[in-house]
């Protein structure tokens, strides 16, 4: 009984670190789409030299405000591990997913670490900024995942004892699926940066801008988004329809398509509306959302055909 209570403290832990970490990747865009990620200066972890920030300016504020929800996201993580093994045999299933959770954190830190001392920040419109962010989406992919399966995986009493399960979705067309995805989150990633670092007032602004010859890389590059995009919503409702199969999995179904609808809906929103902040953030969540259930429906999937 008490071995039960342990468990079921812990998928709800769990439960709301996946949540807590979804409030500090939106924070972290609200960083980036505010022109804040010089607040701190070049320094890492230390802000502006100081442990506190004397500084009341806001852009200090912001950043520092980042930095400290994702120290905790950290601590959140490392507790996390600690229960696994606290919790758990030696070789379980919910060991295995908490040490990529530990791994992927670790590495959402350096990875932002980077982008601070290379001073990849603000007003920064260089290849390496790019390149840097785009690797930055995909480790904060790979956090969620981690996440999503050691929640899924601590709900499990089975999953506690030593023995194989699976960790990350391995079907052929989910990983297909889910490098659509990637590409996604990659261009929406750039093209987010290219509408902070070049505003325009009107879409024939916004058109003039992508046609011009002397058009930033950043620019040129944002017409990649909505091409990913429809790809995406094409691979999504055929995944979608491979779930339709089994009774157990329509209700993650469900959830995804409405999920992916909205996604989708967004997109179309944020590119009418020229990205103002507050729906950048949304279309953020609402992404992330879609992540977090297409990736749990994969575990679902496998878990059905097995």
């Amino acid at each position: 009984m008490e071995e039960m209570k342990a468990h079921r403290f812990f998928f709800r832990f769990n439960v709301l670190n996946l949540i807590y970490t979804l409030a500090v990747i939106v924070w972290g865009a609200f960083v980036r789409a505010s022109g804040s990620g010089a607040g701190c200066g070049a320094h890492w972890p230390l802000c502006n030299g100081e442990i506190l920030p004397t500084s009341v300016k806001l852009q200090t504020l912001i950043e520092f405000a980042h930095r400290s929800s994702s120290g905790i996201s950290l601590i959140l993580v490392a507790i996390g591990c600690f229960l696994a093994v606290r919790f758990s045999e030696r070789g379980a299933a919910v060991r295995r997913a908490a040490f990529f959770t530990g791994l992927a954190i670790i590495l959402e830190a350096l990875l932002g670490a980077v982008l601070v001392l290379l001073k990849l920040v603000e007003f920064d419109q260089s290849l390496a900024r790019a390149i840097s962010i785009s690797f930055h989406l995909m480790n904060t992919l790979f956090l969620l995942g981690s996440l999503v399966t050691l929640t899924y995986l601590s709900s499990k009493e089975n999953s506690y004892r030593s023995g194989k399960k699976v960790l990350f979705p391995k079907g052929l067309f989910f990983r297909l699926t889910l490098l659509a995805f990637v590409a996604l989150g990659m261009s929406g990633a750039i093209a987010a940066l290219g509408d902070t670092l070049f505003k325009t007032n009107t879409l024939a602004q916004g058109f003039a801008q992508e046609l011009s010859s002397q058009a930033h890389f950043l620019i040129r590059l944002r017409i990649f988004h909505p091409a990913f995009a429809c790809m995406w919503v094409f691979l999504g409702f055929l995944w979608s329809q491979r779930l339709l199969e089994k009774e157990r999995l329509r209700s993650i179904r469900t959830t995804f398509i409405v999920l992916l609808i909205t996604q989708f809906s967004l997109g179309v929103m944020n590119w009418l509306m020229l990205a103002p902040t507050g729906l950048q953030l949304v279309h953020l969540l609402v992404g992330d959302s879609v992540f977090i259930s297409f990736w749990l429906s994969g575990l679902l999937e496998e878990e059905v055909r097995a």
